[in-house]
């Protein structure tokens, strides 16, 4: 299993506009492409989640996740706001870089755990944070994640 089958360069936002965790959030799910009312009850499944605690994992990286109805298979997202935003992240730090992970709660591939887990350790490579800050295109996110082997 390979990180990148996952994305698609019309789900990668490289120039986010939300200025709050709300926004964002809202900003990352319409990337997926979802008819309004799905759009609503992702929102807020995401929300109950990020009340649980922040998905902000350190280093400028989320990783907002949740399993809802409103998908039927896997679906990721990835978004980055170069300035940063005040996501309650485990460090502190503003948070740049926003991957979004949604599953079916029955998923017959289970992937959604180990995908999670892929993005968590593509994350902690020493290189990666200033790497997603230099990327220009969609297309270069993908090669990012191919040259990393995720």
């Amino acid at each position: 299993m390979e990180l990148r089958e996952f994305f698609s360069e019309d789900a990668i936002k490289l120039d986010l506009e939300g200025s709050s965790k709300d926004e964002i959030l809202k900003e990352l799910i319409g990337l997926l492409r979802l008819d309004e009312k799905s759009e609503g009850m992702l929102f807020k499944m995401l929300k109950r989640r990020e009340n649980l605690g922040s998905t902000g994992i350190g280093r400028n990286i989320a990783i907002p996740h949740c399993r809802s109805l409103v998908v039927n298979k896997l679906r990721v997202a990835f978004g980055r706001k170069t300035e940063g935003l005040d996501f309650k992240a485990i460090d502190e730090k503003p948070v740049r870089f926003f991957f979004l992970i949604v599953a079916p709660p029955l998923e017959v591939s289970n992937q959604y755990l180990p995908v999670l887990g892929k993005i968590a350790q593509f994350s902690k490579e020493p290189d990666v944070p200033d790497r997603l800050l230099g990327i220009s295109s969609p297309a270069e996110f993908m090669k990012l994640l191919e040259e990393k082997g995720v």
